[in-house]
């Protein structure tokens, strides 16, 4: 399975992005960095610099119709799943992105799993993606979400099954070793209804 690993070029958590990235590699499945721009994005630890990861896929802008087979939705159909590490500045900058957009909402409609912590959820609201839904996130999103639509729920993961796509959310950093057991299940799950 090919996992996708969205990040705006700066801003992202870095243990969220290392943590699950771990999690995806031990079960034998190829995580993709995915992000707005080549080259590498820079990580943090909470406000302090962390270190730089290369990027292996560039997520376009939004398509323009013409069904020309490039942009967001043509990249996403070559991952199986999608990771949304958090950090508050990545979020907002992917959710002001219409490709990055675009790209985690086709993930949503054609019914592959999602994982979000944290922050990330924001690009889930801007995606449409949580009305109906329910799932965690660090509790300044509690609004946004139900504004959106959705129910938000104070725990440490949540897995909402709930058509078209599964999400895993979780809270904060002190949430990822359920956050990476639980993605693992439902990545791995969705794998074998589709085999």
């Amino acid at each position: 399975m090919r996992i996708a690993f969205l990040t705006a070029p700066e801003g992202v958590e870095e243990i969220e992005l290392t943590q699950p990235w771990k999690a995806v590699l031990e079960a034998g499945w190829i995580p993709r960095l995915v992000s707005t721009e080549p080259g590498d994005v820079r990580a943090y630890r909470h406000l302090d610099k962390a270190g730089r990861h290369s990027v292996d896929d560039v997520v376009g802008e939004a398509e323009d119709g013409d069904g020309g087979g490039s942009g967001p939705a043509a990249l996403a159909d070559g991952f199986d799943a999608l990771v949304l590490p958090g950090g508050v500045a990545n979020p907002d900058a992917l959710r002001l992105h219409g490709g990055a957009v675009e790209f985690v909402r086709h993930f949503v409609d054609a019914g592959k799993p999602v994982a979000a912590i944290c922050h990330a959820p924001w690009t889930l609201v801007e995606a449409g993606a949580v009305s109906g839904r329910i799932l965690t996130s660090w509790p300044s999103l509690a609004t946004d979400i139900r504004n959106a639509g959705g129910t938000w729920v104070d725990e440490e993961v949540h897995v909402c099954r709930a058509a078209p796509s599964t999400l895993v959310t979780s809270r904060k950093p002190g949430d990822l070793d359920a956050f990476c057991a639980a993605l693992v299940e439902e990545f791995g799950g969705h794998d074998n209804r589709r085999g």
